[in-house]
């Protein structure tokens, strides 16, 4: 077998550890375009091959939580939406993410319902060159009213076994993460319910104290939905779910990093204290690849300036960014490229099972399928398919 090689490439790691985020790297690369050698470099060896001079090569990114895009808003969505859809997952492909859980806010049961199908038809025509649809992200509606935020009020439910079924009844299989209020009555049997069948069940939009949110990580949560925001701050008297969250070391913590909805410092000093649990999502909303300005969700208007999107009370409702913008903008607030794109590459895959290695993750992997990330002089990190020439 013809092997080209490709040398000194690094590969990014959550972990605190900084001695292996220097280590440089070989790769194997067979005629079809495929990874099939993984290989450690020595000290000062740089090794025969195309010199990637330290950037780093990355699996394509997996979103966790994003609402829509191209004007389609996933709870709202008809079987005429589907050619909308594909055209918003081969968006994404371009963009960088390779596969996405769709997230359905807080609606009614029927138009829910109607979303899981549409979104199981559009599985049934996933392709080379689309984003992956993995199970759907339920956020809502078993939440706490005064932490809904852009939820609206009156499609709010108590958290009950038979509450959950008459949403998911026959979509079982379809749903690969929760977001609820773990504090609630009844939440109790929802996340038992949950996690029988292999669901991730998220605290968020939840008055969850330190210690409601610790029973609830013992219990099964294994995740915080847009850490800091619907939820307790990280008080000095009241830690909130944050602190038990950190303080356990095993919980997920989802950060959007767009610097608004989170403050860039406390981005990094969450990454500093926890960058193993540190996964960024996009929480992209239905404006995302459109202009910026006035846009319906629901039957509220969303104002979206700058990447941000509120309701027109002021209420923060999400972002339009893509998901690798905030990979290049968490590197350039913290100056740890490789932690940063590990979070948005590697760590949403724990979550959701994956337990292979990165080396393991990249051997048979295409190239196209990868992403080479590089630091520029002006400090700031980019990406392209890792199949691409050099500009």
């Amino acid at each position: 077998m013809t092997v080209r090689w490709i040398s000194n490439v690094r590969l990014p790691q959550a972990s605190a550890c900084r001695h292996g985020s220097e280590r440089r790297w070989r790769l194997g690369i067979d005629q079809s375009g495929r990874i099939v050698k993984v290989l450690p470099l020595d000290a000062g060896s740089h090794a025969a091959g195309d010199n990637w001079h330290g950037d780093w090569i990355s699996p394509t990114g997996v979103d966790l939580q994003i609402n829509g895009g191209l004007g389609l808003a996933f709870p709202e969505l008809e079987s005429s939406d589907l050619p909308r859809l594909l055209e918003l997952l081969e968006l994404l492909w371009a963009d960088g993410v390779e596969a996405i859980c769709p997230t359905l806010v807080t609606c009614a049961v029927s138009p829910l319902r109607q979303a899981l199908a549409v979104l199981q038809q559009a599985r049934l025509q996933h392709r080379t060159g689309r984003c992956q649809l993995l199970g759907a992200h339920l956020e809502g509606p078993f939440l706490a009213a005064a932490r809904r935020g852009a939820h609206p009020a009156a499609h709010l439910a108590a958290p009950s076994p038979g509450a959950l079924q008459e949403r998911i009844s026959g979509h079982e299989q379809e749903i690969a993460l929760v977001t609820l209020a773990p504090e609630l009555e009844g939440a109790d049997a929802v996340i038992a319910a949950l996690r029988q069948r292999g669901i991730v069940v998220s605290l968020g939009h939840s008055a969850a104290t330190e210690a409601e949110a610790t029973r609830a990580f013992a219990a099964g949560v294994g995740m915080l939905t847009h850490v800091f925001n619907a939820m307790p701050d990280l008080h000095r008297r009241a830690p909130g779910p944050v602190a038990a969250a950190l303080l356990r070391g095993d919980v997920a913590l989802g950060l959007i990093a767009d610097g608004v909805h989170v403050a860039p410092s406390m981005a990094v000093l969450l990454q500093r204290l926890a960058p193993e649990q540190v996964l960024l999502v996009s929480d992209a909303l239905g404006p995302y690849g459109l202009t910026e300005g006035r846009h319906r969700w629901d039957e509220r208007v969303l104002l979206v300036e700058d990447g941000s999107c509120r309701l027109e009370d002021g209420t923060l409702a999400g972002v339009t960014l893509p998901l690798l913008e905030g990979v290049t903008r968490l590197a350039r607030w913290s100056g740890e490229p490789g932690r940063a794109i590990a979070a948005a590459t590697l760590v949403p895959r724990r979550v959701l099972g994956e337990r292979r290695t990165l080396p393991q993750l990249l051997l048979g992997r295409p190239l196209s399928e990868s992403l080479r990330w590089h630091l520029g002089a002006d400090g700031a990190l980019g990406w392209r398919r890792a199949s691409e020439a050099a500009p």
